[in-house]
Formats: structure tokens, sequence, C-alpha cells
């Protein structure tokens, strides 16, 4: 990027980022979010991902988010320095996020649908294992998955809860999804599978009212679901920018590294 665009800030209500947010409103000019051409947002990954949220929602074309850590992992974020911002934004490198669509029915019948930056998860709403119904592509793959749950991640979501689920990291950009199963019981030997990003994946729940299951697209969740339905949503794209030594598609690939 080059110049200086317009700017907005969007901070986290935790003390650090309010702090932080101080010493920037001191240094650098900020215009409301209507009026910038990229928003600055400070805190965590669990902010990061609230503001880009925010951004699928608006009318016209999302804007780039520039995050600085003031969490804890900050997997998606960038430093926190009050110096040099111009500079650091005029030299950063950008990177597209393609979200997944979920689409939900709910047991009585309500259909609910969400994006979903880093994953799509089904989880067991109580202590009996849950038990789905896996289509790919409209071809049944597993007629019974008994599991605690299962997730399809995006590329920049692989690293989240896909990997503690011992799912794969897969390189950004690599126009994969992954299908992890959480806790699989049977089959025994299924670990889960990487897939084209053009796939189109359902997930039916059996014995729902026996076996009730929630649906969870990143930070929202639909309880009781009686069967889901997950894609990349190809009209929606997200920027994410970060400092060049700190770039998202190295972190990714270092993780697998990370003892």
């Amino acid at each position: 990027m080059t110049g200086q665009p317009r700017r907005a800030l969007a901070v986290s209500p935790t003390p650090q980022a309010q702090e932080a947010a101080q010493a920037l409103a001191d240094g650098y000019e900020w215009v409301s979010e209507d009026q910038a051409e990229l928003i600055v947002a400070l805190g965590g990954d669990g902010f990061m991902l609230q503001t880009l949220h925010r951004q699928l929602e608006r009318p016209a074309n999302p804007l780039p988010v520039f995050g600085m850590n003031l969490g804890t992992v900050g997997f998606l974020m960038n430093d926190w320095q009050v110096y040099g911002l111009d500079a650091r934004l005029a030299g950063s490198k950008a990177f597209k996020v393609t979200p997944l669509r979920m689409v939900a029915t709910t047991m009585s019948g309500e259909t609910v649908s969400l994006p979903a930056i880093n994953e799509v998860s089904l989880l067991r709403e109580t202590r009996e294992t849950a038990k789905l119904e896996v289509t790919l592509n409209d071809r049944v793959v597993i007629p019974e998955l008994a599991c605690d749950g299962i997730l399809a991640a995006t590329p920049a979501g692989s690293t989240a809860y896909n990997f503690s689920a011992q799912g794969p990291i897969l390189p950004l950009g690599s126009a994969l999804i992954a299908l992890t199963p959480i806790s699989p019981f049977r089959p025994r030997r299924w670990r889960g599978a990487i897939l084209p990003d053009k796939a189109r994946i359902r997930l039916r729940v059996l014995e729902p009212h026996k076996r009730p299951v929630s649906a969870v697209a990143d930070q929202r969740e639909v309880r009781d679901v009686a069967s889901v339905e997950i894609a990349i949503d190809r009209t929606r794209e997200l920027t994410l920018l970060f400092d060049p030594e700190h770039a998202l598609d190295d972190r990714i690939t270092m993780e697998q590294f990370i003892a």
C-alpha cells in the first residue's frame, strides 16, 4: 500500500487496548469507519474476528484491516507499536481471505445462514456422543460418524481449533478446506480429509432429539441443528494487512515447526 489512506480505529474494550488507542489518537488522524479506506484494529484474535465479521456485513466492499496485538496469541495481528504507523501501513502486505458460509437448519425448521472466517464446527450438546452423516458434493461418504463433533476450516483458520483437533495446517492460498473430526469413535481410522475449496459439505445429525448438536460459525452458535451445509462464499472477500516480516502465509507455514 502507498500514501496515507484515511483510517478508522477499532478498539477492544480491554484496558490495554483502550490505553493504546489513546496513544494512537494523540499521534495520528482518524476518521469514522464509514469515511475510512482501512481499519486499524487493536486487541486480540477474537476482537480481530469481530472486526472482520463487521466488514462482511458492509453493503459495499469490506475495508482492509491492519491489526495490532494487545491480546494473547495474536496470530492474526501485527506487533503493537505506537510509532511509525504511517510507514508500516504503506509497506504492509495484503492477504485475501475468503470465508465459509454455513447454512444450518434447526430441528424446528428454522434456517440460519452465517459466515465463518476460521471454521464451522458441529459440537455435541450433551454427554451423548454425536452421530453425523457426512455428505460431499451430494454423495454420502460416511453414513455414520460417531464423535464429539466435526469442523471445516479455511487455510486462515487451520492453525486454530482445527490444529488443536489434530487437523492439518493448510498453506494460505492453497484453495483447500480441512474437514476434521473431533474425538472420533467410529470409524476409528478416519482422521479427516483435505478437500478442494469447491467442495460442498453437508452434515446431517442422526438421532437429533436423543443426541442434540450445535453448530458454530467462528463465534456465533446455532443450537439444536438438524443439518448443516458448508461451502466457500465466493461473493465475499476480506483483506488482512501485515508487516512483511510478520506475513500471515509465513506464520501459517512456521506453525508446523513449533513444538
